[in-house]
């Protein structure tokens, strides 16, 4: 099922994030230069290039704080999809929009932007996604 598919690519970006693992999170965004990301507290980034020199530099910082991904639920536009998921950053936590295509390979991000948020109410269990 594709919304699998597009949770599977969410949960691979968070893992690449967890695991400081560069190739794994170039190979996960879109090669066109139409992508945009907002770090927390940051100026939006545009185009590729942009984009990945954040994540080199967040990577590649020993005191970046450890990313867990929380409630994922997808939304399916056609060859497109977002995912709506709470971040837990040490403790804390933020809210994130993760904006995929359908390309060749698979799904691919094309907009990142996390923001702090309340602490979510509730159980960590991921709530069923609603089918529009």
């Amino acid at each position: 099922m594709e919304r699998d598919a597009v949770l599977f690519a969410n949960e691979a970006f968070y893992r690449a994030f967890a695991d400081r693992d560069l190739p794994a999170m170039d190979k996960l965004w879109s090669q066109r230069d139409s992508i945009a990301c907002i770090h927390p507290g940051w100026s939006p980034l545009y185009g590729r290039e942009q984009v990945m020199a954040s994540w080199r530099g967040i990577l590649s910082n020993p005191r970046s704080p450890a990313v867990a991904s929380r409630r994922a639920q997808a939304f399916m536009q056609g060859d497109s999809a977002f995912v709506v998921c709470f971040e837990e950053v040490d403790g804390a936590f933020l809210i994130a929009t993760n904006v995929f295509m359908r390309e060749a390979d698979g799904w691919k991000l094309t907009h990142h932007q996390a923001g702090p948020v309340p602490t979510p109410e509730g159980d960590d269990e991921i709530a069923e996604t609603p089918m529009h």
